[in-house]
C-alpha cells in the first residue's frame, strides 16, 4: 500500500488474495442490499484511499459479464479492523471504470 497518498485513492490494481478475502467478509451485506444470490463472486480490480482507516473499491464479477461495485471500509488495526460495507452498484460491465460510490 506504499502507493497510498492520505485522502487519495490509489491507481487501480489486480485483486490479490488480501481483496478477495475483504471481499467475502461483506458478501452476505452485498447479497442483502442488492436482494441477489451470487453464484459467483470474484473480485477482479481494486482501489485504496487511506483516511482515519482505509476505504477499498472493489469491481466484483458476479457472473458472465456481470460486475458490481463494492465499496468497503476497514477501521484502523488499533481500533478494531472492523469492516462496513459502504455502498453497492449493479449493472456494471468489465469496462467501466471503478468511481468512489457517494452515500
Amino acid at each position: 500500500m506504499a502507493d497510498i497518498k492520505p485522502g487519495g485513492w490509489s491507481h487501480t490494481k489486480y485483486a490479490g488474495k488480501e481483496t478477495q478475502w475483504i471481499c467475502d467478509q461483506v458478501k452476505s451485506l452485498v447479497q442483502v442490499k442488492t436482494n441477489k444470490i451470487y453464484q459467483e463472486y470474484r473480485a477482479v480490480l481494486s482501489m485504496d484511499q487511506l483516511v482515519k482507516g482505509t476505504n477499498y473499491l472493489f469491481k466484483v464479477r458476479v457472473g458472465d459479464r456481470n460486475y458490481i461495485h463494492v465499496q468497503v471500509y476497514q477501521a484502523l488495526p488499533c481500533n478494531g479492523g472492523w469492516l462496513q460495507l459502504s455502498g453497492v452498484q449493479e449493472d456494471k460491465t468489465q469496462d467501466d471504470a471503478l468511481e468512489p460510490i457517494s452515500n
